[in-house]
């Protein structure tokens, strides 16, 4: 199995997906309240994988069970810098994802971009959720 870093840098959303807990937390940027759940989280992470362009992490630290992955992107043509912030459980699952980024006009395209397709995330989400258990 690969590595968080290596299936999202070659946008495997299956391994990506295949690493959160069922009952994740996911923090978004851009959202008021965390999104709870695998299904929904995955198909959010799907959908920023459409979204992000010329993705590449930066730096990585790691202390324990905590996880941080600085990351560069560009979103509508303007750069955008931000941080993965993971929290794993003993079964090596993800049960916090929290995601920062920065500067504020980046954050606002993201925040469109992603509010765009929301309708259809909520949709893959529904489907992922209904679907037999991999």
């Amino acid at each position: 199995m690969p590595t968080f870093r290596q299936a999202v840098e070659a946008k495997d959303a299956a391994a990506i997906e295949a690493m959160l807990a069922d009952d994740v937390v996911f923090t978004s940027p851009v959202a008021f309240k965390p999104y709870q759940g695998k299904a929904i989280t995955g198909a959010i992470l799907r959908g920023v994988l459409r979204v992000f362009e010329d993705f590449r992490y930066v730096r990585e630290i790691h202390d324990g069970a905590h996880h941080v992955y600085e990351f560069e992107a560009t979103v509508d043509g303007l750069e955008i810098n931000g941080c993965d912030l993971l929290t794993f459980d003993a079964d090596g699952k993800i049960t916090d994802f929290k995601v920062m980024v920065r500067p504020l006009r980046a954050a606002q395209a993201l925040a469109a971009r992603m509010g765009a397709q929301f309708e259809d995330i909520k949709a893959d989400a529904t489907r992922a959720a209904a679907a037999p258990p991999r």
